[in-house]
């Protein structure tokens, strides 16, 4: 298939309200498969707009995209350009993410579905304005090697054998753990008294678990929380302090990030495909 026979279908970032800031923004980057990014407007006179680039429907089809679903290289790499564009997007203006792999047949089926739904990402953008999002997330730390069970051997106490030795440590373990564990409360509670005070809106993840938390601690906590970009220096100093005097506590904050846990947006019921 030649150059000029290639089909197309349009793949959507976010929506966005129309601007040189926008635009500007849009101009710079390659998205998804080194694509351009353009935008899309809506119909009437200050409506929200699709940012979005022309992909082959080779790839991004209903029937490519399930075949891709698979093919991890692949889809790390679409994600990995579509957040690029969200992230180059946020710097310059608000914006609301969409999800992985939104895709229409064309341009005109797009602009439906944002016409449709016009009055909610109208209302959802407003309440994003001038908010970024951080991430928090608490951690019980692995014990030290100091009470872990001993090798078989020779008891290291005279008349304690390595069974009682053995059993001696696990409880020792425990009970590091345990106050760990407690410790991890209170700094839980902490974090959330500061985001009373600073915080728009807060959002529970599912903890990280196995190779997902990067580490051998245990993730225990797992909040994104919305703040506008003013409010967001008081409230990581909070947070970053928070387990200052808890032992066997690791409190990781990061951001400031566009605010996709914030960003629910409505099913696009025109779009074609993609992975949930």
């Amino acid at each position: 298939m030649s150059a000029e026979d290639t089909a197309y279908v349009t793949y959507v970032y976010a929506v966005a309200r129309d601007g040189d800031a926008l635009r500007e923004s849009a101009a710079e980057p390659a998205g998804v498969a080194g694509a351009p990014v353009r935008i899309i407007p809506g119909t009437g006179d200050g409506a929200p707009v699709f940012v979005a680039s022309s992909v082959s429907a080779q790839d991004f089809d209903e029937a490519a995209l399930r075949r891709h679903l698979e093919d991890l290289e692949w889809l790390e790499a679409v994600a990995r350009a579509h957040h690029a564009v969200i992230e180059r997007l946020g710097a310059a203006t608000t914006v609301l993410p969409l999800r992985l792999a939104t895709v229409y047949l064309d341009d005109d089926r797009a602009r439906e579905a944002l016409d449709a739904d016009r009055a909610t990402f109208e209302q959802l953008l407003a309440r994003l304005e001038g908010h970024v999002e951080w991430g928090v997330k608490i951690y019980v730390e692995a014990p030290d090697e100091a009470v872990s069970p001993p090798p078989p051997g020779p008891a290291s106490s005279p008349g304690v054998g390595p069974g009682r030795a053995y059993l001696g440590n696990r409880r020792a373990q425990r009970s590091v753990r345990d106050s760990a564990h407690r410790a991890a409360r209170t700094a839980a509670e902490r974090i959330e008294a500061a985001g009373r005070a600073f915080a728009t809106d807060r959002a529970r993840h599912r903890v990280q678990q196995g190779e997902l938390a990067g580490s051998r601690d245990e993730n225990v906590v797992n909040d994104a929380y919305l703040l506008r970009a003013d409010l967001s220096d008081a409230f990581r100093a909070e947070v970053a302090h928070a387990a200052d005097d808890l032992p066997g506590v690791r409190v990781d904050v990061t951001g400031p990030w566009v605010p996709y846990s914030f960003a629910t947006a409505p099913e696009p019921a025109a779009a074609e495909g993609g992975p949930s």
